[in-house]
Formats: structure tokens, C-alpha cells, sequence
């Protein structure tokens, strides 16, 4: 059954023949961990590798999960990494009429939602239409929910072959119509990246694995918006020893910048590489990401999350 519009894809997703434009885009909710500099180090040496650039976004559109001081001080731990983006950060607080600008353009395939976290819950993260089908009152305040056409063929943008996990389907029908703005005014994750995206040029996501299911609706909102769609591909995530990923929001312990070499090597192995201390032993900071550039090769980045190392000083 099929409530809503006909959305057809009848030409090739458009995707990107730029030159290579890759992007680390934090949130500013705690400080830089281990898992955070696995995924910026792969992101970062993947850009130098293929002459890229490295661009740096600051996801900074939920005010009340943000730590005061925490963007300036993901901002020192990546310089201190010897981590160096090639364009003055993106701050995303900042471009919020670029995303009142794409809501607008996605408004034909929106309705509002005022459905409440329990229901939500009870669906098992699948939402069902309820709010299209009954519409709330105009008055009451609402969420805005993207249309997922369940007749359309969408294999183009549910199939993709990602860098590292190579062809993956991911049907969008396993989440349902999406939040594209939130109940309290705030444009959510979905949208904001994808424009975002298009709007630096991207050309390359380098991203966790626990982001990999955001690429179908990400790639979903380019194709609805006729706008270029990155390649991408998902890095292992470093494991707490709970087995849970680390996070911020689970007060990952942050990195120590005075062991940034240290921290740097135990990236490279966690993610499939093995320096050769006799290697190292004499270089400083440039020196082994220069080294690390010069050995990229996607085949032989990690597949599989597991326990992140112990790190000096943490």
C-alpha cells in the first residue's frame, strides 16, 4: 500500500566526477576520543592519498546536547594530531537558511508529525505514516517527516557500493518517512548533512560504521534535492570494554594531545595498518602521517570493530 506521491527515479543518481573533496564533520558534544580520531585519520589520510582535500564541518545544530568549549577543543586535538583541514571550518549553526532553503524545495513530499517519542519507540524505529494519514491540528507543534514512496524503485539509492564494505541495501522502508526538521524547530541530522555535503563539494564521506545506515536517506534527500551524491565508505568503530562503541555521550575518555604520536600509531593499527617501530622511531608528527599517506590503501583498512587500545595518558 502506498500513501504517498509517486517520486520516480527514471535517470542515473547523480554523483560525483569532482576532484576528490573529503570532509571530518564532529559534533561538539564532548571531546575528541579514540573512535573520533579513527574516523578523522581515515577520512583525512584517505583525501591526501587521492590529492584531496580534507575540509572540517562542526555539527553544531543541537544547542542542548553541546559542551561549552568543546568545539575549540576538538579543533586543538586535531592540529595536535597533525591533522590540517584545507578550508576555514564550516560551522552549520551558521547555515540555517540553507537548510529553510532545502526544506522548502522537499516541501511536496513532507507532512508534519506531533507523534510522541513512546509511539516511536513502539514501532521499533520504523514509523508507519500514522501523522499522514491524520493529519495533527495546525496549531499543535509539529516535527516534519519526509516521504518515502513505497512504490517508486529507489535501488539506486538504496544500493551502493561503499569503499571498505563493498555493495550494501539498505532499504529505506526500514526506517519509514523520516524527521527532516524536529518538533522543537531544529533541522535534524538527515538533511543538514546532505546539503551541507553539496554545498562543500564533497566528493568522499569517510565515515563510522554506525553512520552507515544515515546513507540511503542521505543519498535519498541529494537525489530529491538534484544535487551531486558522494561515494562512501565506513570505517570499523572502536569498542569500549563493554563491547558498545565509543561516544561522547557515554563519556568516552578523551584523547590526551601530548601523546599524539602515540595516539596516531595506535589509529594506523587499529584500522589495518602495523608501523614498523623501526620505522618510527625517528620521525615526528608530519613525518608519520607523511609516511601513512604514502602507504594508503583501502584494501587493506579494517572491516571489523573491536576494544579500542589502551592510550598513554588517558
Amino acid at each position: 500500500m502506498s500513501y504517498a506521491p509517486s517520486i520516480s527515479f527514471t535517470t542515473p543518481i547523480k554523483t560525483n566526477s569532482k576532484p576528490y573533496i573529503g570532509r571530518f564533520a564532529p559534533s561538539p558534544t564532548g571531546k575528541l576520543h579514540f573512535g573520533s580520531l579513527v574516523a578523522a585519520v581515515a577520512s583525512y589520510l584517505d583525501a591526501k592519498a587521492h590529492q584531496g582535500q580534507w575540509l572540517l564541518r562542526m555539527e553544531d545544530l543541537d544547542p542542548p546536547r553541546e559542551e561549552a568549549g568543546a568545539a575549540d577543543s576538538i579543533l586543538q586535538s586535531l592540529e595536535a594530531h597533525y591533522l590540517y583541514w584545507d578550508q576555514p571550518v564550516l560551522y552549520q549553526s551558521q547555515r540555517l537558511d540553507a537548510y529553510q532553503e532545502a526544506l522548502e524545495e522537499l516541501r511536496q513530499y513532507t507532512y508534519p508529525c506531533h507523534c510522541i517519542r513512546q509511539r516511536i519507540i513502539g514501532l521499533n524505529g520504523s514509523y508507519d505514516g500514522h501523522c499522514f494519514k491524520y493529519p495533527p491540528p495546525t496549531s499543535d507543534p509539529s516535527a516534519i517527516r519526509l516521504i518515502i514512496d513505497k512504490v517508486s524503485d529507489k535501488d539506486i539509492v538504496e544500493r551502493f557500493d561503499d569503499i571498505f564494505l563493498g555493495l550494501q541495501t539498505l532499504p529505506l522502508t526500514d526506517y519509514g518517512d523520516f524527521i527532516i526538521r524536529r518538533k522543537d524547530g531544529l533541522f535534524a541530522y538527515q538533511l543538514a548533512v546532505a546539503v551541507d555535503d553539496a554545498y562543500q563539494n564533497i566528493t568522499h564521506v569517510i565515515r563510522g560504521h554506525d553512520l552507515l545506515d544515515s546513507t540511503s536517506r542521505q543519498r535519498y534527500i541529494l537525489s530529491l534535492l538534484d544535487m551531486d551524491v558522494p561515494e562512501y565508505g565506513h570505517t570499523p568503530l572502536a569498542l569500549g570494554e563493554d563491547g558498545h562503541k565509543l561516544s561522547k555521550q557515554t563519556k568516552a575518555t578523551p584523547i590526551n594531545n601530548n601523546h599524539a604520536i602515540n595516539n596516531l600509531i595506535a589509529a594506523l593499527n587499529f584500522l589495518g595498518y602495523s608501523p614498523p617501530e623501526e620505522e618510527l622511531s625517528d620521525k615526528d608528527g608530519d613525518s608519520l602521517m607523511e609516511w601513512a599517506i604514502q602507504r594508503w590503501q583501502r584494501q587493506q583498512v579494517s572491516t571489523h570493530s573491536s576494544i579500542a587500545p589502551k592510550l598513554s595518558g588517558a
